[in-house]
């Protein structure tokens, strides 16, 4: 992937913003900036003339706005794309959309108190990662909302669920299947720990919106919060979250330390510590993904009697994370997203 030059188009509309993106990410020597466009109209063109492996977009446009402007990209003409633009934390249901959409990563673009090399080794970190990910046409011709899919609904967990756990783990694409997945649980389904690979401006409001659309209780996770049955926690962005065994269930722990796999939270640090503490009682779900975050820890999960589920190629939008994950041999179960709760389910009621 290193050694592959990306060619990047940057579109945004701001004639600054445009300079400064291009002179950044010169000094990466695989980054090779081969057109800028102002905006949406402009990019349709440049994209047809150029051929880029990747594009930056701007959310905020004149004549089209970046997420109208990627509904239809992602419709017609499916390729990677890394949204830089400016975010508050108010904005943040904006850029969920465009994760829902298809946007491969988010990158906030600095404000007053950022340190600017830092968000664009950030932005660079992101092209390099997704300027040689295969989209699945299929998902990306229509990439569907969580509502629609036609979830096994059908399924009853009549088990106890006290000391048993769910660990979930997702990438690109994750924002819609997360939701359906969880949309789907009853509230007697055992805790679930959830890693969604999201800068931390966001994951507060992406357990409130997966909260106002789901029978169990989700929230961004706090450290030493219960993972209850009926409670799901979703790991808050720039940290760590691994599972520990408490009295009479389990609790997260929410750690700083090095990015894994350049992700911070990373689902194999939380795949990880459910191997350790939580054993055959634990269900591994690895949902859509870039890269190769949470392989390794599935793997541990399973050696350690976890039943392990990987999301199927038809359905994910990049099939990156489960596919490594299988070539593994970590994995029990490969399920399209709508039959996955099923085997939760079936697993939990043996």
């Amino acid at each position: 992937m290193q050694n592959k030059i990306i060619k990047l188009l940057i579109v945004d509309d701001s004639a600054i913003d445009r300079q400064v993106i291009s002179k950044l990410l010169s000094k990466y020597q695989n980054i090779k900036v081969i057109g800028t466009a102002v905006d949406p109209y402009f990019a349709r063109d440049k994209i047809v003339k150029l051929k880029p492996d990747i594009i930056t977009l701007d959310i905020n446009m004149p004549k089209m706005d970046g997420l109208a402007f990627l509904e239809r990209l992602m419709k017609y003409y499916p390729m990677p794309v890394v949204v830089f633009s400016s975010f508050t934390p108010k904005e943040s249901d904006i850029a969920l959309k465009a994760m829902d959409l298809g946007a491969m990563e988010v990158v906030c673009k600095p404000g007053a108190e950022d340190n600017i090399q830092n968000v664009y080794k950030e932005l660079a970190k992101a092209i390099q990662s997704a300027g040689s990910t295969r989209i699945n046409k299929y998902e990306g011709a229509s990439r569907p909302a969580a509502s629609n899919y036609k979830q096994d609904k059908t399924g009853i967990i009549s088990n106890q669920t006290g000391n048993k756990v769910i660990a979930v783990g997702a990438s690109t694409g994750g924002t819609v299947a997360i939701d359906a997945l969880l949309s789907a649980m009853p509230v007697n389904s055992p805790g679930i720990a959830i890693v969604q690979h999201m800068p931390e401006k966001f994951t507060a409001s992406f357990a409130e919106r997966l909260n106002e659309r789901s029978q169990i209780a989700i929230r961004e996770a706090r450290d030493n919060d219960c993972l209850a049955p009926g409670v799901a926690l979703v790991a808050p962005g720039n940290h760590h979250m691994i599972l520990k065994q408490g009295i009479g269930g389990y609790l997260v722990k929410i750690i700083d330390g090095p990015s894994v796999h350049y992700q911070r939270p990373s689902v194999d640090v939380l795949f990880q510590s459910a191997a350790e503490n939580a054993g055959p009682n634990a269900i591994g779900v690895l949902l859509t993904g870039m890269g190769s975050d949470g392989a390794q820890g599935l793997l541990e999960m399973h050696q350690n009697g976890a039943y392990t589920i990987a999301q199927d190629e038809k359905t994910s939008v990049v099939f990156g994370m489960p596919k490594i994950a299988i070539k593994l041999k970590a994995v029990d179960k490969v399920a399209p997203l709508p039959e996955i709760p099923g085997h939760i389910f079936a697993t939990l009621n043996k």
